[in-house]
């Protein structure tokens, strides 16, 4: 097990990801914000589904899923129809419009993470990515216990 102060400086780490995530995002088109990417690729992901299944996936409660749903629908990214198995909800689905949209965020942020890590071999990146797929897996796997203020 590692010793407390690897945790901390781990702590303070990945605080400093929401840096690399905020500068990654300003390589996004300015119609496009990070959520909305989010929600596109988890719909070519995923498929059709709810918008509380989105919001579910995005880790967001239901009136922000809509605030984001209403966004990518009126840019024409998303199409909402009702659910065949119960017509009061609405099913999401990725429009063409909104694959060509995604194509070019993909593209963006990919040519964003190139440029920065220019400098890592293959090796790294690759280390990086088995250890980030191990990290996520174990916070899926442990249940951290909220804590009162």
């Amino acid at each position: 097990m590692a010793a407390q102060e690897q945790y901390e400086e781990l702590a303070k780490q990945l605080s400093a990801i929401g840096a690399v995530k905020r500068g990654l995002g300003r390589a996004l088109p300015h119609d496009c914000p990070p959520a909305t990417a989010m929600l596109l690729a988890l719909l070519k992901q995923h498929g059709g589904m709810r918008m509380s299944r989105l919001g579910e996936l995005m880790g967001i409660d239901a009136s922000v899923t809509s605030r984001h749903v209403a966004h990518a629908t009126d840019r024409g990214w998303i199409d909402r129809q009702p659910d065949p198995l119960d017509k009061r909800s609405r099913q999401l689905s990725l429009t063409p419009s909104g694959t060509d949209k995604l194509q070019e965020v993909s593209g963006r942020y990919t040519d964003a993470l190139a440029t920065c890590l220019r400098d890592w071999s293959d090796d790294d990146v690759g280390q990086l990515i088995d250890l980030m797929k191990r990290l996520r897996e174990s916070f899926g796997e442990c249940r951290i216990p909220r804590t009162s203020a």
